[in-house]
């Protein structure tokens, strides 16, 4: 699958729609897949799956882009779009992206539709290997988020090499 369409799609729709969509379909798939195969194989099929298809977007957003704090800061537009994320930034310079997210429509959507238990499979799960496809010498610290109970989610973006 070509994901530079697919993004496409997202940077018009927002994502907190596509994300909405793609949990009204695969709910009901993962019920039925899970029935035949059982939850936790059903879980890691649809996660490694997830982990790889971030990555890829995260590469495609770097090309178009660029792959520093900046262009990093500027891709966020399409994960807030509709309110759908309140940030709060902490700390911003040439090698640090620290903020923390402090109200996540994303989680209460998940909630509404019954599906809790999937936001972070579905939604959460995707900032590490986004950021790793973005820039390979960047990491991603998160500590809590709201999906898991969390009061805000903490996100802490180093963009130095690694070492």
């Amino acid at each position: 699958m070509n994901n530079t369409n697919t993004d496409r799609i997202t940077q018009e729709i927002g994502v907190l729609k596509r994300r909405e969509t793609e949990a009204r379909i695969l709910a009901p798939i993962m019920d039925a897949l899970n029935d035949r195969f059982g939850k936790e194989e059903v879980l890691e099929v649809i996660r490694k799956k997830i982990i790889a298809l971030s990555r890829e977007q995260g590469e495609n957003l770097a090309n178009e882009y660029g792959n520093d704090v900046d262009a990093f800061l500027k891709t966020l537009e399409f994960w807030t779009q509709d309110n759908a994320l309140e940030i709060d930034i902490i700390e911003k310079n040439q090698t640090t992206l620290n903020f923390n997210v402090v109200r996540c429509r994303y989680a209460e959507m998940y909630e509404s539709l019954g599906i809790k238990e999937l936001g972070a499979t579905l939604s959460c799960n995707r900032d590490y290997a986004l950021i790793e496809g973005f820039n390979p010498d960047a990491t991603l610290v998160r500590e809590k988020t709201i999906m898991s109970g969390g009061d805000c989610c903490t996100f802490r973006y180093n963009f130095s090499s690694k070492k």
